[in-house]
């Protein structure tokens, strides 16, 4: 029976943040995935406090996130000779009621997806399904198609909802005139090495210039030596006589094969060379997005997390987001009822915004500061008061988590975006 069952295709941060919502608040789900053992990959990323929020209210507080990762104490930007440009605190030391975190991807994904077990049931979850398409039926419905090694199958529900990522095939679907996947030339090589944290001990360190950085923080706390999981992000804005010709995403490589780029990032506080150095294994992938769509939402199908606004990771906040996009749709679903309706609602309230923040993410993010630095003064200086002056920094940090959805009086004042005990009505 069809019911008010939702398929949710692809088991990512988003699809289970679904998943674990649509339990929460009574509604019966499928999640079909497409790959056939979840394994904990990728390095690290941040939580900001706007997901952190939701995810506490989901019941995984910091006794849960502090098991795959540790709270951000300072956001900063730092010019290539080593002088700040911008400090701040972040979380609670920045007046946050919800801290920052900075986690292993991997290890985020798993806290996840046993959650999601313990609390839905194995059957909840069907693995090696992937997803090819969909067709809207007269009744309102929605017959999703799937590829699995035993052959291809169908399953009909009231609502479908894309969590399959960049490459999803229901948004081809959907937007089939759709440009290709967007690369803007840069191209990032990410590792993870065990050494001594910097600065706060907890701090985001955004390094050197907006066409050739280093992103540095630790993502676990420090051990008995002082030594902590330090996640870093290498990137290079390659010219057009340099055009990337590999296709392979994620590939591993080694160090030595673009260390050599950052030989000049030495500093008597830092040694990114061999903090590079320091990896068993790096990756390289180039920075990507899509461009924005007019609409997440076609009927019973509705787009979400990358598959609706694959971003640049310049703004650490695509996983945040797809949080976000999965207690939205949840509340939509207690408005509207598991309809179509509630898929409007939710497409109403976030495509036009975070289309806009893929947008800003394009243009740095908040490294848009980078970006000033370069234009006035060619990246380096003495007094950064100089070239920005400090309350056109701040307020170009306010207008990014502004649009963001993390201010932190808007995000404070804010009521549970989801009531507690709050369930669909039958």
């Amino acid at each position: 029976m069809t019911g008010n069952r939702v398929i949710i295709a692809g088991g990512g941060i988003g699809g289970l943040a679904v998943a674990l919502t649509l339990h929460e608040i009574g509604v019966p789900f499928t999640l079909y995935e497409a790959v056939r053992d979840l394994k904990p990959l990728g390095v690290g990323i941040n939580l900001q406090p706007n997901a952190v929020r939701e995810l506490s209210d989901m019941g995984l507080g910091p006794e849960a996130l502090d098991g795959v990762g540790l709270p951000a104490r300072e956001w900063a930007l730092v010019g290539l000779n080593g002088r700040d440009i911008y400090a701040e605190p972040r979380g609670l030391e920045a007046g946050y009621m919800w801290p920052q975190y900075a986690v292993h991807r991997g290890a985020f994904h798993m806290l996840l997806y046993r959650t999601l077990l313990e609390r839905a049931g194995p059957e909840a979850v069907k693995t090696g399904s992937r997803v090819t398409g969909y067709r809207k039926e007269a009744d309102g419905t929605v017959t999703a198609f799937f590829e699995h090694a035993d052959g291809p199958f169908q399953d009909r529900a009231a609502l479908l909802i894309s969590g399959e990522g960049i490459h999803s095939a229901l948004r081809a679907q959907m937007h089939p005139g759709q440009p290709p996947i967007h690369w803007g030339g840069a191209l990032m090589w990410r590792g993870v090495t065990r050494a001594k944290p910097i600065r706060t001990g907890s701090s985001f360190v955004g390094l050197g210039t907006h066409r050739h950085r280093m992103v540095i923080y630790p993502i676990s706390p420090p051990d008995e030596n002082g030594e902590a999981l330090i996640n870093w992000i290498a990137e290079r804005t390659l010219d057009d006589s340099e055009a990337w010709q590999e296709t392979g995403w994620f590939r591993p490589v080694s160090v030595d094969s673009f260390a050599h780029h950052f030989d000049g990032f030495r500093y008597d506080w830092l040694d990114v060379p061999a903090l590079l150095r320091g990896a068993e294994v790096a990756y390289e992938n180039p920075m990507i997005d899509r461009d924005p769509v007019p609409t997440w939402v076609d009927g019973p199908v509705a787009l979400m997390g990358d598959a609706a606004h694959a971003m640049y990771p310049t703004g650490s906040n695509g996983a945040s987001q797809a949080v976000i996009d999965a207690r939205t749709l949840g509340v939509c679903l207690l408005e509207q009822g598991v309809s179509p309706d509630a898929l409007a609602a939710f497409d109403a309230g976030l495509c036009g915004p975070v289309s806009q923040l893929v947008l800003r993410n394009r243009g740095a993010g908040p490294f848009g500061l980078l970006n000033m630095v370069h234009e006035r003064c060619g990246g380096t200086f003495e007094d950064i008061d100089t070239v920005i002056p400090a309350d056109e920094r701040a307020t170009f940090m306010a207008d990014y988590k502004r649009a963001a959805g993390f201010a932190i009086d808007a995000l404070n004042a804010a009521p549970r975006t989801i009531p507690a005990g709050a369930r669909v009505r039958a």
